[in-house]
């Protein structure tokens, strides 16, 4: 499988670093703010997307013919358990999206680097991690739309939570669906590939 092995470099190698650095990058930030004890300290702000005022802010002036928006941005100074966990659903979960499809790539190319490109096991790992990235990009998007609108609605007296406030602002990870629908049709290809092979194999 020698041959196989080099068409996969050099990703194969830049996804397994990736992959280890990010594992050793989160250790220590969870290990840093143990010690320093930083969990739920400081302020907490986020951004209301979905709304906007024609308002001029001060200090920012467009150029002749041009205009400038006012989004607001709330922030409180001591922030309660349940806007703090909040806040933390809509960070963590491409982030956790993220670690768990390198770790899924990084096995599929340590799997095809050892096996060979055209297996079944090759094609099985392609189309896991393709419904991965398809059902968890989707996955991740709605809950951190979800815990923004959330926090919102703590933060501001004219918000509320509800199925049109988060739909505000919720962005549909478009990149991520189109990858994951190219991941499951390689995929096809590879197993019908696989096929192919094993029949000109059988014919020698």
């Amino acid at each position: 499988m020698t041959e196989d092995r080099k068409l996969l470099q050099p990703f194969s190698t830049v996804v397994s670093v990736a992959l280890h650095l990010l594992i050793v990058a989160l250790s220590v930030g969870v290990i840093s703010k143990f010690i320093s004890g930083g969990w739920g300290a400081g302020d907490l702000c986020v951004v209301d997307t979905s709304a906007s005022s024609s308002t001029t802010p001060i200090g920012f002036v467009p150029e002749q013919g041009a205009s400038v928006d006012s989004v607001p941005r709330y922030c409180v100074e001591d922030p309660s358990s349940y806007q703090r966990l909040l806040d933390q659903l809509d960070r963590l979960p491409f982030l956790l999206l993220l670690i768990v499809v390198l770790f899924v790539l990084n096995r599929l190319l340590q799997g095809a680097a050892r096996d060979g490109i055209y297996t079944l096991q090759t094609a099985s790992r392609l189309r896991l991690l393709g419904w991965l990235l398809l059902v968890g990009s989707l996955a991740a998007e709605v809950v951190q739309a979800n815990a923004e609108a959330a926090l919102i609605a703590t933060l501001a007296e004219s918000k509320i939570f509800s199925a049109a406030s988060w739909l505000g602002v919720w962005t549909p990870p478009y990149l991520a669906l189109l990858t994951a629908l190219g991941l499951l049709t390689f995929a096809r290809i590879t197993r019908a590939g696989t096929a192919m092979r094993e029949d000109l194999q059988g014919v020698v």
